[in-house]
């Protein structure tokens, strides 16, 4: 009988011939991963497949093929409505999926099967209905918890979808589309009041009878497909939105798509041409206008939107540009007339998103595999009573064995015998399995919710935002992160830029920014902005417009290029009279406002003449516009090409003015030794800014004779109306004119950070936390900001791969593989996986060298370099990494042997993919950060979500798991609250077990001494109250307020924070640990006390002992040894555990007095007496002593053990903290040896000691020897600083922190260069006349001068 059960619990050793089948195997295997990959939340909100085309009928009815034989508008034509809920349940799917999600605890379902076993007579042991009490009441407080969190995301939700927009209304107008009904929410169902109605807003100019078209404010929800709405400057767009007319002559609007892509720079989008005579309320409800739109499918490529539009029989193309996404905000336009295509789900920014779902901590994943381990030794314990009782019975019947009276009937022999033993077994060992200790993590987890909640140091003071947890059940988890992925713009930065330093003719100007009013009118309300000044900087400046000498020459030319080479908007206040720059590009902002400081103002544009007025000059003067050359992603340069019109001694002079990359700028430098030197004063100081994280710009000019520019004007424009490779073309005619350029310096700018995200990155990464950023900016920008961020040190090495090349992106990560991590070639995944990720699932794939040729461009040591490697990846090389399993376990293994990776140019379903990337693949636990909508299937994605509370809206917090102020709370979160939470649940879940081993253990001794008959050996009082009366407050305490080390050691020693991410607190290990402590003590506490009693009686009167006597002392040594158990676990005896403890314990002593003085006359009672015959029994104080200190001995000796002999990090400071409470613990890291074993630096195993040392021993310039050598055959490349190499092309270069952030291809930037362009044609006509250069009348208004007077209208008004 042994083998085949010893066979069926350990699969692993069963002979060949009991061996499963392999299709057998096969198919359990496919069961199991189908049962684990089960998602109570697919069960409710399945797959929503896009919606089909549509055609949006405006002013005309739908034709009769819309309608079914009831009349009734067919399925397909019936558009989901605006609202958007980020909740989980609704009214109707609360009770189920709750249900679901708690019986996903195998505990639960235990409960639930040993609660109906027990309606049976023959199993009761009490009342029917008091069996499910305690399953119920778990229940219920669990639906509670989880009710209010949902309740505070629909509140969330109604926020959002109670916005206002305007929309049209009135008159004849009706919108013959048809939209499905609001869902029933909970706020709605439950607490049906709803905000007064919004009040209807009349158009400006019309009637205000309300029988008249006229704007209506409509909530976001009640938005319809086919509505006209009307969106003023600074608002939401509350759907996706066609454009029909623009406040603007061009009829151009400016929008900003932060919240959609990351990108801060502003983008154009302008109206259907066919559509642009809509301008009122009352033309857009005219009948004669009608029209409809045929639209593609619902689509998540957030890039691309195919549309047309027929009117009068013409149909006019419609693309993405004319198209306004929910999500983005409109800027620098007074408002846009607009009619609605997608609404709610089949919006991109929503589709993009996924649904809420149902997550379970780490811990509580954790748990389900002990709890079923419990339930195999409570299954195999029932077993064993069966089969004992049941052969007993057969042996001692047939010897007439008088307690085995008529144990011969139908109902009552040896066989039905054991199985009705083996169900009270089930009853009788039922506590292994703790019912109480779900209901105490609800409530340990709701307090440490509330701990973080009034935290007053993650309070942010400026909005009064406090840190809420809006999913309690994963404060664990905050402890055990080992990725986090974080959103850039609104996340980590400002969205705001500083002019910070610069370098003029190698000389360099460190300047301060000062914030100052930007209008001095009482009643403005604009906002303040940064003023660049230095003293150094303005006297070189007045010395130039002294002299005429070649550095005062090259002062003149570097502001100007600053203040004329963009595609800035300058509108002046008519109030205060101060000039407001309107930029695409903060950053171009950022470069005209600081030439406005030192004074070369910038005045505007006026058609195609530029002004500017400078501080040596007493006129303004004024430029041509002649071409602008626009700045791409490839080119890294954007130029312009001027004349001066008001200079009579230059008249034939054309001006090149250039801006961009360093390395794009010096290759195109006329070679002089000035020059030369020069540039080598300007690396010095790119390097210089690079390293304070500054994002850099290389200016230069050149004058151009008239012939010249004459003969290059003609290519140009042959190139620029070519058929074939027109872009091509462009891009090499204007290289050639970008040639023999005077280097005139470098500018540095401070993409503003949030305060304390550099630090608090650094500490993050101390704590060996990995953190990705992924962001939609531009590669250049995303790398700018990795190096402000501390994300990319000085000396890292970045490797970058591109997708859109020639080289696939196979090919690059390959080479990557092979250039810079040789070593691992033959690593598998699960040993470069961190130890807490060990067992993964995947299938290794050996790198190769592949023989590229572009080792001899990078460098065979490139990959031993100082500074580790970050990889940079685009969103078009992710596309081509996540086509197949193969690329994607390529690029986790390069990854993850990155110490940062910066993934750019993503869409919002992509965050989400690359979180999963790591989830899955490693089972690393992760956490997701952002603020916009782009960032919400992100932080869905990831284990914990963080939304930042910012400017961005709600759409990040509603479906968070915890909100914040500001990216810097995320330290405290995660190595206090975090690292606290993890420490104190998993002890708590430990010690929950453990108690429970001990009373389960006494009861299995006994039955060795009961005839296997699974009764109890204590009266049942004491197993009824054991977990909600005996021992429920030490854990509770334990849980509560436990702390192994004060919050200011945490956030001084972030490297502690790897005892979380090991798993130090809770897993199998320690599991089995507290287990074989509950066993070894139940076994002293029960055969000490039993043979104590079994030796002569204790009682005067000489009669022997019962067995409620030395039960009791048992019950209540096993109290005593179980609670003071649980104390010596606490790292810290407060006041609070100390009471935990002690409570336990005087409640059952108290409680055991009081209940043996009940006399059978009142209740019927077991116990009465005891408290005569117990309390005054030697035997009793005799066990009490020996069997608690017998039973501690085994873990204070091994605590002791550990203190003394084997103190790791965390016993030292724990023992620096409890001798010097009131020091900083970082000055006894680098003292002495005299300290002897207190400080870290005599344990060369201590991670901590070795991390902190190498603050205080700055190891670069051996490092810098070291590589000297290795490197001198590059004498450009400083080996100090990373390397950046572009696995792409393959070529290698020194980041000097280029970045630039601009529009590519704008709506506002074609246009502008048509209008060149017709200039350039009529020019051709004159100069068959012998006219030279003249300025073409415009054709249209200047989108500047319009933009500026509408500023002046809404200034006067």
């Amino acid at each position: 009988m042994a083998a085949p059960r010893r066979c069926f619990r350990h699969p692993c050793v069963t002979p060949p011939s009991m061996a499963f089948p392999t299709s057998a195997k096969s198919r359990l295997s496919s069961w199991y991963a189908r049962l684990a990959a089960f998602n109570v939340e697919d069960f409710f909100s399945g797959k929503r497949s896009p919606g089909p085309p549509r055609t949006v009928y405006i002013n005309e009815p739908l034709p009769g093929s819309f309608f079914d034989s009831k009349g009734k508008v067919r399925r397909e034509h019936v558009y989901t409505s605006n609202q958007v809920i980020t909740s989980k349940y609704s009214l109707i799917t609360f009770l189920p999926r709750n249900l679901l999600e708690q019986f996903r605890r195998i505990a639960n379902i235990f409960f639930l099967l040993i609660a109906i076993l027990q309606f049976f007579p023959k199993f009761r042991t009490i009342a029917p209905g008091a069996v499910l009490v305690p399953l119920l009441v778990v229940l219920t407080v669990t639906a509670l918890k989880d009710g209010y969190e949902d309740f505070k995301r629909h509140q969330s939700d109604k926020r959002v979808n109670y916005g206002q927009v305007q929309v049209l209304t009135g008159g004849n107008w009706s919108n013959p589309n048809a939209m499905k009904g609001k869902a029933k929410t909970f706020i709605r169902g439950v607490l049906p009041s709803r905000n007064k109605s919004p009040t209807a807003e009349q158009d400006q100019g019309n009637d205000s009878t309300p029988s008249k078209p006229h704007w209506k404010q409509t909530f976001w929800e009640d938005v319809r497909v086919g509505d006209f709405v009307q969106i003023r400057n600074n608002q939401s767009f509350p759907a996706d939105i066609l454009i029909c007319t623009t406040s603007e002559d061009e009829n151009v609007a400016f929008v900003e798509t932060m919240n959609m892509d990351g990108e801060t720079n502003l983008k154009s989008r302008r109206g259907v041409p066919a559509l642009s005579n809509l301008n009122t309320a009352q033309e857009c409800a005219d009948p004669q206008t009608s029209f409809r739109i045929q639209c593609e499918r619902p689509d998540t490529d957030m890039y691309r939107l195919n549309a047309n539009v027929t009117i009068d029989g013409s149909t006019s193309p419609v693309d993405l540009s004319m198209t306004l996404l929910r999500g983005t905000v409109l800027r620098n336009t007074e408002w846009v007339i607009g009619i609605v295509l997608f609404t709610g789900l089949d919006s991109k920014i929503v589709m993009n998103s996924g649904g809420t779902p149902s997550k379970r901590s780490k811990v509580e994943r954790q748990m389900n595999p002990m709890v079923f381990l419990n339930l195999i030794f409570l299954a195999i314990m029932a077993i064993i009573c069966a089969i004992a009782d049941s052969s007993l019975e057969k042996k001692y019947f047939p010897l007439n064995a008088p307690w085995l009276y008529g144990d011969n009937k139908s109902d009552d022999n040896p066989d039905i015998n054991g199985l009705v033993t083996w169900a009270f077994a089930l009853l009788t060992f039922q506590a292994i399995v703790p019912i109480s200790l779900y209901i105490s993590m609800e409530f340990v987890r709701t307090c440490q919710a509330a701990f973080i909640y009034f935290d007053s140091d993650i309070c942010y003071e400026k909005t009064n935002q406090a840190t809420p947890a809006r999913t309690w059940n994963l404060s664990d988890d905050l402890g055990q992160i080992e990725y986090i992925f974080s959103d850039k713009t609104g996340t980590l930065t400002q969205n705001s830029m500083l002019f910070k330093m610069c370098s003029i003719a190698g000389k360099a100007y460190r300047g301060t920014s000062v914030e100052v009013e930007q209008s001095n009118s009482p009643s403005s309300t604009s906002p303040s902005v940064a003023k660049f000044n230095d003293s150094d900087l303005l006297n070189d400046i007045q010395y130039a417009a002294n002299n005429n000498d070649f550095n005062a020459s090259i002062l003149d030319y570097f502001f100007t290029v600053l203040s004329l080479c963009h595609t800035v908007l300058a509108v002046t206040d008519p109030e205060s009279g101060n000039i407001e720059y309107k930029a695409q590009s903060p950053d171009e902002a950022a470069l005209v406002q600081a030439a406005s400081d030192v004074g070369f103002v910038f005045l505007g544009k006026d058609r195609e003449t530029l002004s500017i007025r400078t501080p040596h000059s007493g006129h303004v003067e004024k430029y041509e516009l002649l071409e602008i050359l626009e700045f791409t992603s490839a080119r890294k340069r954007m130029s312009v090409v001027l004349r001066r019109i008001n200079m009579d001694s230059d008249k034939d002079e054309v001006l090149l003015l250039t801006k961009g990359a360093d390395n794009v700028i010096f290759e195109r430098l006329l070679i002089t030794e000035a020059q030369e030197e020069m540039k080598r004063e300007t690396e010095v100081h790119l390097r210089e800014f690079a390293s304070n994280g500054l994002r850099t710009l290389t200016l230069a000019y050149k004058t151009i004779p008239m012939h010249e520019y004459e003969a290059w004007r003609l290519r140009y424009q042959q190139a620029t109306i070519s058929l074939e490779n027109r872009e091509e073309q462009v891009d090499n005619v204007a290289d050639e004119l970008e040639q023999q350029l005077q280097l005139l310096g470098a500018t540095a700018i401070e993409d503003r950070l949030q305060d304390g995200v550099p630090e608090t990155i650094e500490d993050l990464k101390k704590a060996g936390i990995k953190i990705w950023v992924a962001t939609g900016d531009k590669l250049e920008t995303a790398i700018a900001i990795g190096r402000s961020t501390n994300l990319i040190n000085p000396s890292s090495n970045i490797v970058i791969i591109r997708g859109g090349s020639r080289r696939p992106v196979h090919e690059q990560m390959i080479n990557a593989s092979a250039q810079f991590f040789p070593e691992q070639q033959a690593t598998t995944k699960d040993q470069l996986a961190s130890p807490s990720t060990e067992g993964s699932s995947g299938h290794h794939i050996p790198l190769q060298r592949i023989n590229t040729g572009v080792t001899s461009i990078v460098g065979e040591d490139n990959g031993e370099r100082p500074g580790g490697f970050v990889l940079v990846v685009d969103g078009s090389a992710l596309l081509e990494a996540f086509a197949d399993d193969e690329n994607k376990e390529i690029l986790l293994r390069l990854a993850i042997l990155c110490d940062g990776v910066i993934c750019c140019r993503v869409s919002p379903l992509q965050k989400a993919l690359i979180v999963r990337l790591i989830k899955d693949g490693l089972g690393a636990m992760t956490l997701a950060i952002g603020d916009g909508a782009n960032d919400v299937s992100m932080i869905q994605a990831a284990d914990v979500g963080v939304g930042i509370s910012g400017e961005e809206g709600l759409q990040a917090v509603n479906s968070s798991d915890f909100a914040i102020g500001q990216f810097r709370f995320l330290k405290k979160l995660l190595l206090v609250h975090g690292h606290w939470s993890y420490a104190r649940n998993g002890v708590m879940i430990l010690n929950f077990f453990y108690k429970n081993i001990v009373p389960v253990g006494l009861l299995a001794w006994f039955q060795i001494y009961d005839g296997w008959s699974a009764n109890y050996v204590m009266d049942y009082i004491f197993i009824l109250f054991w977990n909600s009366l005996w021992t429920i407050a030490p854990v509770i305490g334990v849980g509560l307020f436990d702390r192994f080390l004060d919050s200011r050691v945490l956030m001084d020693f972030p490297q502690l924070y790897r005892y979380g991410r090991e798993g130090t607190w809770f897993g199998t290990k320690p599991f089995l640990v507290y287990m074989l402590d509950g066993v070894i003590q139940s076994a002293i506490i029960y055969f000490l006390i039993l043979y104590t009693y079994t030796s002569p009686t204790s009682r005067t009167d000489g009669y022997d002992g019962y067995i409620n006597e030395f039960s009791t002392t048992m019950a209540i040594s096993a109290v005593l040894v179980v609670n003071l158990f649980t104390g010596f676990t606490a790292a810290a005896w407060t006041w609070w555990i100390f009471f935990a403890v002690v409570i336990g314990i005087i409640v059952q002593w108290v409680f055991t007095v009081i209940y043996s003085l009940i006399s059978p006359g009142y209740a019927v009672t077991t116990l009465y007496g005891n408290y005569y015959y117990v309390f005054r029994s030697a035997y009793f104080w005799l066990c009490i002593p020996i069997t608690v200190s017998l039973s501690l001995a085994p873990r204070l000796l091994y605590k002791a053990w550990k203190f003394g002999y084997s103190a790791g990090d965390l016993e030292t400071f724990q023992l620096l903290q409890k001798i010097y409470p009131n020091q900083d613990l970082s000055t006894f890291l680098h003292r002495g040896p005299e300290y002897g074993a207190v400080a870290p630096t005599q344990r060369p195993t201590s991670s901590v000691s070795r991390v902190a040392s190498s603050r205080h021993d700055d190891s670069r310039p051996n490092s810098f020897h070291s590589h000297q050598r290795r490197f001198s055959g590059r004498p450009s490349l400083d080996v100090r600083s990373g390397s950046r190499t572009d696995m792409a092309t393959g070529t290698l270069s020194v980041d000097h922190g280029f970045g630039f952030a601009a529009e590519e291809h704008g709506v506002e930037m074609r246009r502008v260069q048509t209008n060149l362009s017709q200039r350039r044609m009529a020019n051709e006509e004159t100069s068959r006349t012998g006219g030279g250069i003249k300025r073409l009348p415009n054709k249209g208004k200047d989108a500047v001068g319009m933009l500026a007077r509408g500023f002046m209208k809404r200034k006067a008004k």
